[in-house]
């Protein structure tokens, strides 16, 4: 298949997306005006412009041009109840008529607490915060803090928040903490880092499954590893589970079986507010008792709040049992499957990686950077036509109110092909998938 076709195609489908979405292009002018590219979230943009969405309900959101989309992104991992559930509305109406912003503690907070640390095999004791890029930051400096040490051991690719972001190396916006941001899934690499500057490692942060980073899953014997050479160091191996808290009703690590010394998790523990939490050891966490005299301060306005702590109680209670999130890791298992077969029979030129619910389909031309840019772009905009909506980037994010036929509708939209592709029969070669116990 020559790139010609590809730019063709790509042209095509990028004047078909103009002339549907007039009144998305609208909405991008006008917030032009007041906000830096009309943009607040830069993961959110895609070119030519995005798609400003006015509303949603169960696994459907409606855009401003009045089209209805499967919403296969869920709030990219965030979304996890679908859209509009009456029974978290209900708990933040219950929780607003009780008062918001009580300027003390609450009974909210502690039951919430309760829930985290009786879920996740290391949190002994638990803090929260308002997003998981302060949860990771909090866990950071406490690691720093706690051993006196300054370094820290990242990954390429990583993501744990938008001023600790590795995608690239080390971004420029990161906090100014000593980094050594070190290969994925590379136990070499990490057994040198720790052989050069063990003594000076605080921490070590890793996602399970980096999520922005691809969905790329860790080797469990790559986890295992940096579990040894941490503690071996009298480092703190620290799970960034922002994203793969939903794995099981413990997290990734009760589903791997290895338990760090911290843990982070954000996004839908807040019942779909803005949310984060760090939590370890009691050997750790205690440093942020206030009535030591050698307390860690955490303050934030925020990190107590009632309708946030109310939302989460009402999330863990009626949604995030441990048969649901099983079978929802199931279906996710499943659907990455049936992707997989779907190219492979159709010759469409993407794979699949992900870990459960979560996963991203990446291009794979063979023409170049460029041709997978538009081919990927190509299948972003051609499922938008179909009805399905997945991120720019090829992210997935299953949500509990997506079911068989949403899921059937996909398989058959993504087998329908990107019209006049000449299929080859060389594309979509599987990646390998590290095994998820």
């Amino acid at each position: 298949m020559p790139s010609s076709q590809i730019d063709s195609l790509h042209s095509a489908a990028l004047e078909r997306y103009r002339a549907r979405n007039p009144g998305s292009l609208a909405a991008l002018e006008r917030a032009r005006k007041v906000l830096p590219g009309g943009n607040t979230r830069s993961s959110l943009w895609n070119g030519p412009f995005p798609l400003c969405i006015e509303g949603g309900e169960g696994c459907r959101i409606r855009d401003v041009d009045g089209h209805v989309y499967v919403d296969m992104l869920g709030e990219f991992t965030a979304g996890l109840f679908g859209h509009s559930s009456p029974l978290l509305a209900k708990a933040l109406a219950d929780a607003h008529a009780r008062g918001i912003n009580l300027s003390s503690h609450t009974p909210y907070e502690v039951e919430l607490a309760e829930r985290l640390c009786a879920r996740f095999p290391s949190l002994e004791l638990v803090r929260f915060t308002n997003s998981g890029t302060e949860a990771n930051l909090m866990a950071l400096t406490a690691a720093r803090l706690v051993t006196g040490r300054p370094r820290i051991v990242v990954f390429e690719g990583g993501y744990h928040g938008g001023v600790l972001t590795f995608g690239h190396g080390v971004s420029p916006v990161n906090v100014p903490f000593d980094f050594a941001c070190l290969p994925y899934n590379d136990h070499d690499a990490a057994e040198a880092e720790f052989a050069a500057n063990g003594a000076q490692i605080a921490a070590v942060l890793i996602e399970p499954m980096q999520g922005a980073g691809g969905c790329r899953p860790a080797d469990p014997a790559f986890l295992q590893s940096l579990r040894d050479l941490s503690r071996e160091a009298g480092a703190f191996l620290i799970f960034d589970e922002v994203q793969t808290a939903r794995m099981s009703v413990g997290g990734a690590q009760a589903r791997l079986g290895i338990t760090p010394d911290m843990t982070t998790v954000g996004k839908f523990f807040g019942g779909g507010l803005a949310f984060g939490a760090f939590g370890g050891t009691r050997e750790i966490m205690e440093r942020f008792d206030p009535a030591r005299p050698d307390a860690l301060p955490h303050a934030g306005t925020f990190n107590n709040n009632s309708l946030t702590m109310a939302a989460g109680v009402c999330a863990l209670d009626n949604y995030l049992g441990a048969e649901a999130l099983e079978a929802l890791f199931a279906r996710g298992e499943a659907l990455q499957q049936d992707i997989t077969r779907v190219v492979k029979e159709t010759g469409l030129p993407f794979v699949v990686t992900g870990m459960g619910s979560i996963m991203n389909i990446h291009p794979r031309t063979g023409l170049g950077a460029e041709a997978d840019r538009k081919i990927l772009q190509l299948l972003h905009l051609t499922l938008q036509e179909r009805g399905y909506y997945i991120a720019a980037r090829g992210l997935m994010a299953l949500s509990l109110a997506v079911g068989d036929d949403e899921i059937s509708g996909f398989l058959d939209a993504l087998a329908g092909g990107l019209d006049g592709l000449v299929p080859d029969t060389t594309f979509g070669t599987p990646i390998a998938k590290a095994p998820v116990r």
